[in-house]
């Protein structure tokens, strides 16, 4: 069956939606977001991250540890000849 969503602003937008739904013989579900969306790429799997996290709270470790990224790239990430 084919799908669609529709977003909208008015609440009673969804109440004319189920009004129409019992005489148009279409049916009306309530998307759960909380999901992670799972994507792949190159046969990896992502998942998407928590958009509400508080970075703040890691900050203290790294805090005073003398890092930078040139430094972390060259120290984690080195290629092999």
């Amino acid at each position: 069956m084919p799908q669609i969503i529709i977003n909208y602003k008015n609440p009673k937008t969804l109440e004319a939606l189920k009004d129409f739904s019992k005489y148009f013989d279409f049916s009306i579900q309530k998307i759960d977001k909380s999901k992670p969306q799972k994507t792949s790429l190159n046969g990896v799997s992502l998942i998407s991250g928590d958009k509400m996290i508080d970075v703040s709270d890691i900050s203290q470790i790294f805090t005073g540890k003398d890092i930078d990224a040139k430094d972390l790239r060259q120290k984690a990430w080195k290629r092999r000849k």
